[in-house]
């Protein structure tokens, strides 16, 4: 099964002092097509104005994964932590029994551009906790870096959840393969720019699924990108 999600289908929300893409139904953008793949139940595209932010609101039995594109992005949670965090680094808060954090554009200027995250855990009613990582462009030009797994394999920050999240950055001449096992399903969102996956091309924001693997698709393959970053997800 191939499915093809193109940027302007998804949900949109103008709230003056934030704009946000919907991949998947969330708040006020419900379709009944789109609750999410496998455990993947959120991708949000965020942009925050200056001086703008997220105030402080609770979560539970969620695994939360920030992903800046550009600016930064402040966080401070109940659990202690405050941190700020910028592109290549890599944000995980899991919820667990219950967290309250904010999340703003602490910057006088310019837009925060990220990704938010939500990946439903294979258990619930852990203690909370966070970590954050950063992955240098170096680590994703021209391959998909590993920067979110169960095991927290090669470096990556630790989800718990039988799912892993890889991130790269691709230009002219530049591909990259990963296979998918038999019985698990991927998802690619293509963060920015132009790139071509399994033969099909997409622009920034623009999604795929990937299901059926082992039957007439073992992998996935991404080439022939334009200023491209990419997100894969492998999920049970």
């Amino acid at each position: 099964m191939i499915e093809i999600r193109r940027s302007n289908e998804r949900g949109y929300a103008d709230h003056g002092w934030l704009k946000s893409f919907h991949s998947f139904s969330f708040a006020d953008y419900h379709d009944p097509k789109h609750m999410g793949f496998g455990s993947l139940r959120v991708i949000n595209e965020d942009r925050v104005a200056a001086g703008m932010g997220f105030g402080t609101h609770g979560h539970r039995d969620m695994e939360i994964i920030s992903y800046v594109l550009d600016g930064a992005l402040a966080h401070k949670d109940s659990i202690g932590n405050g941190s700020t965090i910028r592109p290549g680094d890599v944000q995980r808060m899991s919820a667990g029994t219950g967290v309250r954090h904010s999340e703003a554009n602490d910057s006088k200027f310019g837009t925060t551009h990220f990704l938010q995250i939500w990946i439903e855990p294979s258990v619930t009613g852990i203690p909370p906790s966070y970590e954050e990582k950063h992955f240098d462009a170096a680590s994703k030009r021209g391959k998909l870096k590993l920067v979110a797994s169960q095991d927290a394999r090669d470096g990556s920050v630790k989800i718990h959840v039988d799912a892993s999240m890889y991130a790269g950055l691709f230009d002219a001449g530049e591909s990259a393969t990963i296979a998918i096992k038999s019985g698990r399903r991927a998802y690619v969102h293509v963060a920015r720019g132009s790139v071509n996956v399994n033969g099909e091309n997409f622009s920034a924001g623009d999604a795929v699924k990937l299901a059926g693997f082992g039957e007439t698709i073992s992998e996935v393959v991404i080439s022939g990108g334009v200023d491209a970053e990419v997100l894969v997800f492998d999920l049970a």
